[in-house]
């Protein structure tokens, strides 16, 4: 791992990781809400238990996360990886019409919380094309 990721890869990683572990417990309610937000956007979660797509995506926080923290996980697979879940929350966001003033790109404040993850999408595609140049 390249010493100028450590930083990037530390507080995105260790933000994930935590997100993850705490919606392995979430509850009924929590579960129902993640759901109906994903599949508002997503329809191939759908037909998904709320509490079973809870999990999957509890699970899949906690891979992102772990990859970023591990240092032997190259920085390519580990930005391809944050690319992914910061587009899947981006495609949220811009696809959710509540979440964006009248022009569509811009945050309302329900959409404010969803729209900085933008950042997630910048870091992973820095991390993403260093590691793709460095090979």
């Amino acid at each position: 791992m390249s010493l100028s990721h450590v930083p990037l890869r530390l507080a995105t990683g260790a933000f994930i990781l935590n997100a993850g572990l705490g919606k392995l417990k979430a509850d009924e309610q929590t579960a129902q809400f993640l759901h109906g937000s994903a599949a508002a956007t997503y329809p191939v979660f759908a037909d998904m238990e709320p509490k079973q797509f809870a999990k999957l995506l509890a699970v899949s926080e906690i891979a992102v996360g772990a990859a970023l923290l591990i240092p032997v996980v190259p920085a390519s697979v580990a930005g391809a990886a944050l690319t992914g879940f910061g587009s899947s929350l981006m495609g949220m966001y811009l696809k959710t019409p509540s979440m964006t003033e009248d022009d569509g790109i811009r945050p309302s404040q329900e959409g404010t919380a969803l729209a900085k993850d933008v950042w997630l999408v910048g870091a992973g595609l820095t991390l993403l094309t260093q590691g793709l140049r460095r090979r």
